[in-house]
């Protein structure tokens, strides 16, 4: 079982852009919160997951989740982790969509971010400080997204769905079995799916299986443990399909990290 550890308590944040560093052990939580200021996490090393009531997105190093304000979430990692999470006030963090996603960190920003981390909490807004914050809500407006976020279903039989398939992502069972399992047609089941994640089933559940992959890459398992434990039949399937999602391969993703 993770340890769960508590979200920092704050009630107002002493300029618009905060930075809380963090050094996580390994496969630690924090419960399930919401602020109302917006929130960009990214870890140096270790894999953040972070999970809403409609979502959840994973953050392999060089990657980060941005969260918005008002929104219910928790945060867990995958391994020892050093995370910096950048508190943005709901004024400045405009250029952000009213809903979750992962982004890629690029090498300036990361730089930014780590500058940034030095700085005092109050720091001169009006100085050489103010303009590199500046700089760094330029950049973060820019960042591409990546593919790295997971819908959740809030229909009660598909939700059940898909957390049997993220407990189990090498269980082989088809669709008609799945839908047979929530009590629906495999009509039902598909047309539910679509509406309600905007994927459908095959597809929700090929990106369920590379993300759950994701975890076995991080805590150092070979390409091949990663694919028959996802359920993948062959490494070459897996690899295939892992390339399609992110645009590398397993072996090239370990490599870059």
């Amino acid at each position: 079982m993770p340890s769960v550890r508590r979200p920092p308590n704050m009630i107002r944040l002493p300029r618009p852009v905060f930075v809380h560093s963090e050094d996580l052990p390994e496969d630690s939580a924090s419960r399930a919160h919401a602020h109302p200021w917006g929130q960009f996490s990214w870890a140096s090393s270790g894999t953040l997951v972070v999970r809403t009531p409609t979502s959840s997105q994973v953050a392999p190093p060089q990657r980060a989740v941005w969260v918005p304000p008002g929104m219910m979430h928790g945060v867990e990692n995958i391994g020892r982790a050093e995370m910096r999470s950048l508190y943005i006030d709901a004024g400045v963090a405009t250029f952000a969509p009213p809903h979750c996603r992962v982004l890629s960190v690029t090498p300036l920003t990361r730089e930014l971010i780590q500058a940034f981390s030095a700085l005092p909490p109050q720091y001169d807004e009006t100085g050489p400080d103010g303009r590199l914050v500046a700089v760094l809500l330029d950049q973060l407006a820019i960042l591409p997204e990546a593919g790295f976020s997971l819908p959740w279903p809030t229909e009660a039989r598909l939700a059940g769905v898909c957390q049997a398939i993220q407990a189990a992502p090498d269980d082989r069972r088809d669709m008609a079995a799945w839908a047979a399992s929530a009590g629906m047609t495999e009509r039902t089941l598909g047309r539910l799916f679509l509406r309600q994640t905007g994927l459908t089933f095959g597809r929700w559940r090929r990106r369920a299986r590379v993300l759950a992959a994701l975890a076995v890459l991080e805590a150092g398992g070979s390409v091949t443990s990663a694919a028959l434990e996802c359920g993948y039949e062959a490494p070459s399937a897996f690899i295939a399909a892992f390339k399609n999602a992110f645009g590398v391969t397993p072996g090239e993703y370990v490599r870059g990290r």
